[in-house]
């Protein structure tokens, strides 16, 4: 597949060629976790059928689940009324999306008030990130 394909032409990337990404958990409608891609990133999804990201602090392109296993089956792409927000909708391998173990990286939730508030994490480690990742 071309990077040059037409249909990419219609995401507004930014300035540094990235667009966000929300990768939301068909069945369940969970929000697993945010992301970027950039135009490979992005044919590369579409053409396997599995999610690829841009890597910013790695500056490389990530095929999630490569070193996990936790790939991400993608059934659905979306892009937002934008046009500058990228939705795939995906089944989950393993049910574990972050890499801290559990299965959505939002699992902090803000509890409390203004002043005396703070973050809780909600959600089950599912798996010691050690065992997950050598």
């Amino acid at each position: 597949m071309s990077i040059s394909a037409k249909w990419l032409n219609k995401v507004k990337w930014d300035e540094h060629g990235l667009v966000p990404v929300i990768a939301q958990e068909a069945g369940s409608n969970d929000v697993l976790m945010f992301a970027w891609m950039n135009r490979e990133a992005l044919a590369k999804t579409v053409e396997l059928g599995e999610a690829v990201y841009w890597s910013r602090s790695r500056k490389k392109l990530w095929h999630k689940g490569e070193e996990s296993g936790h790939v991400q089956k993608v059934l659905e792409v979306r892009l937002d009324c934008d046009e500058d927000v990228v939705l795939l909708k995906v089944e989950q391998a393993g049910g574990i999306a972050c890499h801290t173990g559990r299965h959505s990286c939002f699992f902090q939730k803000f509890e409390g008030s203004a002043d005396k508030g703070d973050w809780q994490a909600i959600d089950p480690i599912l798996k010691d990130p050690d065992s997950i990742y050598k």
